[in-house]
This record gives C-alpha cells, sequence and structure tokens, in this order.
C-alpha cells in the first residue's frame, strides 16, 4: 500500500477541530499519563545510581527487561482487539495495571523491587499500546492519519514537558542545585504522580468509543505471513534501528557523568519534550503530504548524528544541548512510523500490525540495553570501552537503517538494488 502523497494526491491542510473524539480522548489520555510517568521514570535511573549504587550495565538489564518483558502481550492485545472489534476497554486495562503499579515504587528499597515494579509498569503499557493506535488508526481517514498520529504524540510530549516541568520544581524545591538525586525527592514525586495518572485512565474510559468496522472484518490470522511483505520489510528495518537505540536512560547517566546536576538534567528533558513536542504536529501533517518515508529517513539521520554527538561530548553542556535537539528525530520518525504502519496493512489486521511491530522493537529493547550497559561498563572482568560506545554504537547502526529505508520501496516491499 501506498500513501496519498506518494500516489500524487493531495490533500487538504488539516485542521485540529476535524479530529474526531477518539484522537482527542486518546490524547488526553496520553498527556495525563506522561505527566505521571516522565517526572519519574526519567529520573529512576539517578535514583538506581545515587541512591542504590547500582552500576550501568545493572540498570541497562533493568531497562531492556522492562521494555521487553511484555513484549508478547503487545501482539496478542493488539490481535485480540482484531478479534474483538474493540479497542477501548483492552487500552484502558492496560493504562490502569499501570496507573496502580506508581504507589510501589513509593515503598521500593532495592534495585530489584524497582525492577519489578517498573516491569509491571511495562506490562500494562505491553497491553495498552497496540489497541490504542489502532483505536486512532480506525478513527480517521488516510488523508489525515499522520495528522492525527502528529497531535498525539505532541500531546503525549506535551505531557512530558510539563511532567518534566514539575519535576524539576520538586527537586528545586526539596534540593535545589545538588549534584545527586536524594531518596527523598523520589518519593515526593512518585506521590505527585499518582494523580494525573488516575486522570489518564478516567480520560480514555469516559472520552473514547470503539469505532464500528467500516465492513465485516474477518477474524485475524495470528501470523506475521498475513501481515504482507511491505510491512514485514518496514519491521526488519526499524529492528536493525532499534537495537542501537538503547533505553534513555543512558542518556541521562552519562549528562550526570559529564557533570550535570539532578536539576539541570531534569531541565535538558524539559527542552527536549518542548522540542518533541512542537515538531509532531507539522512532520505528522507534512508526512500525509510528501510521503512518510522520507520524514523517517530524516528523523534517522538527526539521530545519528545525535548519538555520534553524544558519544564525543567533552562538558556537559554539549549533552544539554544535544538532547534538546534529540527531541527532532522524535517528532519527525516516531508518530510517522506509526501512521505507516496503518498505511501498509489491511483495516482488519491493525491492531496486530500493531502489536508486532511494538512486540519486535520491544523485544529488541533488552539486546539493546543490555548491549549498551555491556559496552559502558563492560562484563565480568573486563571493564568495557567507556562511555562514549554505546552511543557511537546506537549512530552507526541508524545509518544503516536509514540507507536501507531510503532503498526500500514501500509498494513492493523490495529494495532497489541499483542506482
Amino acid at each position: 500500500m501506498s500513501t496519498s502523497a506518494e500516489r500524487g494526491v493531495k490533500t487538504s491542510r488539516p485542521r485540529l477541530r476535524d479530529l474526531p473524539r477518539n484522537v482527542w480522548a486518546v490524547s488526553f489520555t496520553s498527556f495525563f499519563m506522561d505527566v505521571s510517568s516522565e517526572m519519574v521514570i526519567n529520573i529512576l535511573p539517578l535514583f538506581l545510581a545515587n541512591v542504590l549504587g547500582v552500576r550501568a550495565n545493572v540498570i541497562g538489564l533493568i531497562e531492556g527487561i522492562a521494555e521487553s518483558t511484555a513484549s508478547l502481550l503487545k501482539v496478542f492485545s493488539g490481535w485480540l482487539s482484531d478479534r474483538l472489534r474493540a479497542r477501548k476497554w483492552v487500552a484502558v486495562a492496560g493504562y490502569a495495571l499501570s496507573a496502580l503499579s506508581k504507589p510501589f515504587f513509593y515503598v521500593a528499597a532495592s534495585w530489584e523491587a524497582i525492577a519489578a515494579v517498573r516491569w509491571v509498569d511495562r506490562f500494562g503499557k505491553g497491553i495498552r499500546t497496540a489497541p490504542r493506535d489502532a483505536l486512532v488508526a480506525d478513527s480517521v481517514d488516510e488523508q489525515q492519519r499522520g495528522f492525527a498520529f502528529g497531535f498525539q504524540r505532541a500531546a503525549d510530549t506535551a505531557g512530558a514537558f510539563l511532567g518534566m516541568l514539575i519535576a524539576l520544581g520538586v527537586v528545586w524545591f526539596l534540593q535545589q542545585a545538588g549534584a545527586t538525586l536524594g531518596a527523598d525527592t523520589f518519593r515526593a514525586l512518585v506521590l505527585v504522580s499518582l494523580i494525573p495518572a488516575a486522570l489518564a485512565v478516567l480520560s480514555l474510559a469516559l472520552g473514547a468509543r470503539d469505532t464500528p468496522a467500516s465492513k465485516q472484518r474477518p477474524a485475524p490470522k495470528f501470523a506475521f505471513r498475513a501481515l504482507g511483505k511491505p510491512f514485514m520489510t518496514f519491521l526488519l528495518i526499524s529492528a536493525i534501528f532499534d537495537l542501537g537505540n538503547s533505553s534513555d536512560a543512558f542518556l541521562v547517566l552519562r549528562a550526570q557523568e559529564r557533570g550535570v546536576s539532578v536539576a539541570g538534567v531534569l531541565a535538558m528533558l524539559v527542552m527536549f519534550n518542548l522540542v518533541y513536542t512542537l515538531a509532531s504536529i507539522p512532520a505528522g501533517s507534512l508526512s500525509d503530504r510528501i510521503g512518510r518515508r522520507k520524514l523517517i529517513i530524516g528523523g534517522w539521520l538527526v539521530y545519528a548524528a545525535i548519538y555520534a554527538g553524544f558519544g564525543l561530548a567533552q562538558e556537559g553542556w554539549h549533552i544539554w544541548a544535544l538532547y534538546a535537539v534529540y527531541g527532532l528525530y522524535y517528532g519527525l520518525a516516531f508518530g510517522t512510523g506509526k501512521a505507516m504502519i496503518a498505511d501498509l496493512v489491511p483495516e482488519a489486521s491493525r491492531g496486530t500490525a500493531y502489536g508486532t511491530h511494538n512486540a519486535v522493537l520491544g523485544i529488541l529493547d533488552f539486546p539493546a540495553s543490555l548491549i549498551a550497559g555491556i559496552l559502558w561498563h563492560g562484563l565480568g572482568a573486563w571493564e568495557g570501552f567507556g562511555a562514549p560506545a554505546p552511543f557511537l554504537f546506537g549512530s552507526a547502526l541508524a545509518l544503516i537503517a536509514a540507507v536501507l529505508m531510503w532503498r526500500w520501496r514501500p509498494a513492493t516491499g523490495s529494495f532497489i538494488m541499483q542506482s
């Protein structure tokens, strides 16, 4: 399948007021959940390192398992929403599980306990992500699909922006410009995060409605082949990129390693989310007009340049500036990739496709973060290559993925072998 832009079809300029109720409901849910999550999850590596004394390779293990532990659930929940012809309540269940897990961060006092809570939180994400994305795709037509996903990502990231501002305020009030994170500061942030987590669940439960199928859907096949060659090729290229896309926890640790204070880290994350928010809607709308592939290639090239910069950075302000621009990669590529999946598969298989995509990349998050931790701090007697290594590795894989995406043609799923 191809987008309207790739077929030469002109699209009218989209307007926010034309977005359907479901897109607004999902966007509000994403906003509130990110307010809750980002004020805790982004400083979790600092809590592990500063309070519990955990090394980068163990943090990589925790984050890798956290992002991949529920990966098979992403396939199942997406397939289930196709089978039931219903997305909403599967997604609500996932958001509710994540919200219920958050209070346990307050009482966790060991890295094992933190890891368990983190895994339950990601388990909830595994349940909700594919049905939520399929609900958005079902609720809009192809001509505004990129715009809708761009708006959802903008709302999601605006929530992260607000969450980081709140976290920065709490940190400054409790410990000002301290170089390391205190346990009491972390637990105060956990308590504040509970309110927006509850609002996220209520927004989806009360605001969204399942979209009736436009035609009779056959029962989805729980198999890769049924999703088609174009989707599988896109998945393969994305997997190569994702193997170098380790947890952002390493960026936070790199910032502190280069001398950035806790408050400075949070300010850095505020700027990142501001750039991400501002870029998401224009990028999504642009993908409706010029095609998704170009935006994804651009985003991956930005990622490669920035990760090379993280590896070569000498001063804390270098990391600060790079992380601010890092939001441009997400704005260009993340929501655009979700819209592209809907372009590549039939409507009846969207939940399964989103689940499969999220599952495969989620599974790869484990080796990606584990490799990053080992490259940095080594394994056993080997002390590793040092802090720059995981970022240079990620930059190289992003370049390879961008070249493959450039040579690929979505309409056929094949590569151009010669110029």
